[in-house]
């Protein structure tokens, strides 16, 4: 993959993430008319930071230091950024009206519990993780996705805390997630007949 055919996938990569911003923020009207209320509106900045300077820094790694292009990478590398890309799709489809990059909750509502959220709490955070690492290494720009896949961490850390006590606040949201795994399926049990 030339440095254009890369520059040009983040730039893709950059308007599905403006898309998904407008998608968001059409349904934090629709749930602040409902009665939503937002909780750590304070780590919206980070996020936009961490974000935006993630797509910068890896164009920059790949025209300024020339890592080398390995197709083998490139190929495990797109896999896996295609898997983070359908695991955010089923989170947002899960969600429907109520996904936002905002951390909104509607007091008194029941988590959704259904598609992808009967397997793991966060599958959403768990595919941004994933792109985050994989899709720099599509052309070899491991100092990028090596910085940001700790700095993701940090600000995820962060987020999923303050997200499940908003939730939990007004969705009794351990009563419905407590059993299953944030980013894993939790192992199951041995089945017991009746």
């Amino acid at each position: 993959m030339t440095r254009f055919a890369f520059t040009g996938l983040v730039l893709m990569v950059a308007m599905q993430r403006l898309f998904e911003l407008r998608i968001s923020n059409r349904h934090v009207r629709a749930l602040r008319a409902q009665g939503a209320v937002e909780a750590a509106a304070a780590q919206m900045p980070v996020m936009a930071a961490l974000h935006a300077t993630w797509l910068a820094a890896m164009v920059a790694e790949v025209w300024i230091l020339e890592p080398l292009f390995r197709p083998w990478l490139a190929v495990v590398s797109m896999a896996a950024f295609a898997g983070g890309q359908t695991l955010r799709l089923l989170a947002m489809h899960a969600l429907g009206p109520r996904w936002t990059v905002r951390v909104m909750t509607l007091p008194e509502a029941d988590p959704v519990v259904h598609g992808v959220y009967r397997h793991v709490r966060h599958p959403n955070y768990l595919g941004v993780a994933i792109e985050i690492a994989s899709l720099p290494l599509v052309h070899g720009a491991v100092w990028t996705a090596a910085v940001f896949s700790v700095a993701n961490a940090c600000v995820l850390t962060a987020r999923i805390r303050a997200e499940e006590a908003a939730l939990n606040h007004d969705n009794a949201y351990a009563q419905h997630f407590g059993s299953r795994g944030r980013f894993l399926p939790a192992p199951r049990g041995p089945r017991v007949r009746p």
